[in-house]
C-alpha cells in the first residue's frame, strides 16, 4: 500500500502541473484584452497605468508569466483579482463555505436517497417499486436544471404565498439582509456562521459512518441494530443542536429590532441559511440521485448473481443481512467512487443553480471572473476544483481496498 500510494502521489503531481499549464494557457488564448479593462481607464495617469501593468506583471513576456504562475501556485501567493482589488484567496475563503455548505449537503441526501432505492428495487426487481423509482429518478435526472428550479420556485415561493398568505420560501438570496444587518461577525461577515455548520455537518457524518460501521460490525442482530442506531442518530442530533443553542461561543447573541425578539443568536443565523437552502438543496438533490440509483441498481443486480450471495442464502441467513451486509456493500464500489469524484467536483458550485438562487458561491465567482476576464481569480478557482479533484481519486482508491479485501494494491 505504501508503495502504492507514493507512485499515486507521483502522478498526482505529474497531473497537477498538467492541469496548471492547461489552464493557464487556455485563458491566456480566450479572445480580447483584459489588460483593455483594467489599464485603459481614463482615470489614470501615465505613471499609474505604468506601475499598474507592472503590478499586473503585463510587462514581461508570455514565458516568464507562466514561469512567475507556477512559482507562485507553489508558494501559496495566488495574486490579487483585477475585478475586486482584493486577494484571490480572500475571495476563495469568503464564497468557498457557501458553496461546500450547500452542495455537500445536496449531495449527501442525493447519494443515501439513490443508494437506499437503487439497493431496493434491485433487490425486489420487477415489482411496483422499481417502475416508479425508475421514472421518477429518470424524469428528474434528465430534467433541464433551470426548467425545474424555476417551476419549484413557482409553487413552493409564489403560488404557495398566494394561498396561505404566509411566506413560506424564500425566491434568492443566501440570507436575510434585515437580520444580518444587525450583527457584526468579524472581518469575514457570514463565513463564520457557515464555518460554524460545515464544521458541524463533518463532525455529524463522520460519527454517522463510524457508528453506522461499529453497530453492523458488533451488533448482529438487526432490531437490535435498528434501534441502537436510531438511538444513537437521535442522540447525537439533539446535542448538536444544544450545542448550538446554549454554549459558548457558538450562542453569541446581539442586540436586534423587536420583531426578533430583542436579540439575533447565532442559531437563528444558521436556521436562516437553512431556510434558504431548501429550495437549491432540493433541485441539486432531484437532479442528482437518480444517476446514483441507477448506477447502484445496475451493480447490486450483477452483484446478487454472485455465488457467495447464494450461499448466504443456502445458509439461512435473513433476508436483510444478506441484502445489506453481504450483497450492498460489494454492490457500492462504483457508488463510493462517483460519490467521492461528486463531493470533489461540487466544490466549485453548479453555475446554473447559483445563478437561479443568486447563491454567490463558487460557481458565481468563476463564472463573474471569466466574464471579467479576470485571470488570477478564474485560474484560482479552477484549480481549486482540480486538486480537489485529484485528491478525491485518491481517496476513492483507498475506500476501494476497505470495503472490498480481495483488493490490495502491491
Amino acid at each position: 500500500m505504501r508503495r502504492y500510494l507514493l507512485r499515486r502521489l507521483v502522478q498526482i503531481v505529474v497531473t497537477l502541473y498538467l492541469y496548471l499549464t492547461l489552464v493557464f494557457f487556455i485563458l491566456q488564448a480566450m479572445p480580447g484584452d483584459y489588460s483593455q479593462i483594467y489599464i485603459d481607464n481614463p482615470q489614470l495617469d501615465k505613471a499609474a497605468r505604468e506601475q499598474l501593468i507592472k503590478d499586473l506583471g503585463l510587462d514581461k513576456p508570455l514565458h516568464e508569466q507562466y514561469l512567475t504562475y507556477l512559482r507562485n501556485f507553489v508558494i501559496g501567493q495566488w495574486g490579487m483579482s483585477f475585478a475586486n482589488s482584493r486577494p484571490v484567496w480572500d475571495i476563495i475563503v469568503e464564497r468557498f463555505p457557501r458553496t461546500a455548505l450547500l452542495f455537500v449537503t445536496a449531495t449527501l441526501i442525493a447519494f443515501y436517497l439513490g443508494f437506499v432505492l437503487g439497493k431496493l428495487i434491485a433487490w425486489r426487481r420487477g415489482r411496483m417499486i422499481e417502475y416508479t423509482s425508475t421514472v421518477v429518478g429518470i424524469t428528474f435526472y434528465t430534467a433541464f436544471t433551470p426548467m425545474l428550479a424555476l417551476l419549484l420556485v413557482w409553487i413552493f415561493a409564489i403560488k404557495l404565498t398566494d394561498w396561505t398568505g404566509v411566506k413560506m420560501l424564500p425566491i434568492a438570496n443566501f440570507l436575510d439582509m434585515n437580520k444580518w444587518q444587525l450583527v457584526n461577525l468579524g472581518p469575514y461577515g457570514s463565513n463564520v456562521i457557515f464555518g460554524y455548520m460545515l464544521a458541524t455537518l463533518g463532525v455529524l457524518a463522520v460519527f454517522i459512518f463510524a457508528y453506522w460501521w461499529f453497530c453492523h460490525r458488533f451488533i448482529h442482530r438487526p432490531g437490535v441494530r435498528f434501534w441502537v442506531l436510531l438511538g444513537g442518530y437521535t442522540a447525537a442530533f439533539l446535542l448538536a443542536g444544544y450545542i448550538w443553542v446554549a454554549v459558548e461561543p457558538l450562542a453569541q447573541c446581539w442586540p436586534a429590532f423587536r420583531e426578533y425578539g430583542g436579540r439575533v443568536c447565532n442559531w437563528q443565523l444558521a436556521v436562516d441559511i437553512l431556510h434558504h437552502m431548501i429550495l437549491p438543496v432540493t433541485v441539486v438533490t432531484l437532479i442528482s440521485f437518480g444517476g446514483t440509483m441507477l448506477l447502484m441498481r445496475n451493480s447490486m443486480l450483477e452483484t446478487i448473481r454472485e455465488d457467495y450471495i447464494m450461499a448466504a442464502k443456502a445458509k439461512g441467513l435473513p433476508e436483510k443481512t444478506v441484502r445489506d451486509d453481504h450483497a450492498a456493500r460489494n454492490a457500492l464500489l462504483p457508488v463510493v467512487t462517483s460519490f467521492v469524484l461528486s463531493l470533489a467536483l461540487a466544490i466549485d458550485g453548479g453555475i446554473i443553480t447559483e445563478t437561479l438562487f443568486s447563491w454567490p458561491g463558487m460557481g458565481l465567482t468563476l463564472l463573474g471572473s471569466v466574464q471579467d476576464q479576470d485571470f488570477p481569480l478564474a485560474i484560482a478557482a479552477l484549480v481549486f476544483t482540480g486538486v480537489f479533484a485529484l485528491v478525491a481519486h485518491l481517496i476513492a482508491d483507498i475506500l476501494y481496498a476497505y470495503l472490498d479485501p480481495r483488493i490490495r494494491y502491491e
